[in-house]
């Protein structure tokens, strides 16, 4: 990817894959599914020395958009300009607007509701970086979330949807199975074998080995 930089950052005690993916010549940046540990994902920041554009979200989980809105505060504050959170899917609204009661169920401190600047929607692109990344709605572990890819740069931010040897869990009362693979199927490996995806937990992998080796997709 040239001139874009990524850095993984594991955050919460779901050890959720906050990325930070910047531009290393214009030193701007965005910051996808910030779920919390807000230090960690500041110091990431700052280590890469850009500054952020905007915060993207997946999915309305706790773990991923947790600390949406604090750190939109903290970077508004520190850089002096509005900072955006765009996504997920409208249909996540309900799992946003109920992070902090779950964080409380589960006894974790300092998450807020999210609620974003704009929703994003099937077909549009978003500038990550000053890359565009098409906006893939992939329903079935929530059901607004969205995925981000470059088939010019040949690498995806997936979220919850894929793993490295497994997919999003679908056992939640909103969950859905077969949509799930459907968007699997029909939307990301036909990106190509070569396309390169970072994942909300875990190591990354390629659509490629996904195709070839993950025993949860048909073959």
């Amino acid at each position: 990817m040239p001139k874009l930089q990524a850095a993984q950052i594991a955050v919460t005690p779901f050890q959720q894959n906050c990325a930070l993916i910047w531009d290393a010549e214009s030193g701007r940046g965005t910051v996808i599914d910030p779920g919390g540990d807000l230090p960690r994902i500041e110091a990431a920041i700052a280590r890469a020395g850009c500054g952020i554009d905007q915060i993207l979200l997946t999915h309305g989980h706790l773990d991923h958009a947790g600390g949406a809105m604090a750190l939109k505060a903290a970077l508004e504050a520190a850089q002096g300009a509005p900072v955006p959170i765009l996504g997920p899917d409208r249909r996540d609204e309900f799992l946003l607007r109920g992070i902090a009661a779950q964080a409380r169920q589960y006894g974790l401190e300092g998450m807020e509701d999210a609620t974003p600047d704009r929703w994003l929607a099937e077909g549009e692109t978003v500038v990550i970086a000053g890359h565009d990344f098409a906006v893939l709605h992939c329903p079935g572990h929530s059901p607004g979330h969205v995925v981000f890819a470059s088939a010019a740069l040949g690498f995806a931010v997936v979220g919850d949807v894929l793993f490295r040897g497994s997919i999003g869990r679908t056992d939640f009362p909103y969950g859905d199975h077969a949509a799930l693979i459907d968007a699997i199927v029909t939307k990301l490996l036909p990106l190509g074998d070569g396309m390169r995806f970072l994942c909300g937990h875990g190591p990354g992998s390629t659509f490629g080995e996904e195709r070839r080796g993950n025993p949860f997709l048909p073959r």
